[in-house]
């Protein structure tokens, strides 16, 4: 188990360890009663069991929105919106080009969950930024808008956060987006299966940020006020 599960995260770790306890007892329940499920082992479960649940930080939209507009350079610009403005992943950003452009979306070609393809909204002044940037850079239809490494977007992004002197990771940027929307009245539907592109609600509620006891005042004045 160790050796399969190399460096995925716990969470990871712990459900494959479920599924084979679920099949020894399968095997033992239906085959062999005298069979010894292995993952029975006060051990293995302290090794393989669940990880905490971390509470991520959350940028607020004057420090996004300062970042941003401070960032001169236009192709770092446009990756940083695309992450803070349009809740894409670093691979999603990095692996566009011209065609995936559909008047106010983005294709994005085999994302992260499995499915062939799925469509990303964004602003329209993004869009335009974008389209601009491809017709002065005389980027072909088929080549990618940012030919980059990982590292070097997690560079952009480094040299984005030092800006503010606030540490800020490529992840933070679609955080920051979802919890934006969520709190600006967007219902959680439309955060979890259209900004964030979630197969369930359970993993959106994972990436929006705690709420303060003056946060919720706020939101109940307004409801009932």
């Amino acid at each position: 188990m160790t050796k399969v599960s190399g460096n995925t995260k716990q969470n990871t770790k712990k459900l494959r360890f479920t599924l084979l306890a679920v099949f020894f007892n399968y095997i033992k329940n239906s085959i062999d009663p005298d069979f010894k499920n292995p993952c029975d082992n006060q051990a293995l479960k302290r090794l393989f069991r669940a990880g905490k649940n971390i509470q991520f930080k959350i940028l607020e939209k004057d420090v996004v929105d300062e970042i941003i507009f401070r960032t001169e350079n236009q192709r770092n610009r446009i990756m940083l919106e695309l992450m803070a403005r349009g809740c894409m992943r670093i691979g999603e950003v990095l692996n566009l080009t011209p065609m995936d452009i559909e008047d106010r979306k983005v294709i994005v070609q085999s994302p992260k969950i499995g499915r062939p393809s799925e469509a990303v909204f964004l602003p329209q002044k993004v869009i335009d930024r974008m389209k601009k940037y491809i017709r002065d850079k005389g980027i072909r239809y088929d080549c990618k808008i940012f030919p980059i490494t990982y590292a070097g977007a997690r560079l952009v992004v480094k040299k984005a956060d030092e800006i503010l002197d606030i540490q800020v990771r490529p992840h933070d940027l679609r955080r920051h987006a979802a919890t934006y929307a969520s709190r600006s009245g967007t219902p959680l539907e439309i955060v979890s299966k259209i900004l964030l592109r979630h197969s369930n609600l359970a993993t959106t509620q994972k990436y929006l940020g705690k709420i303060s006891d003056s946060e919720a005042i706020q939101w109940i004045d307004h409801l009932h006020g």
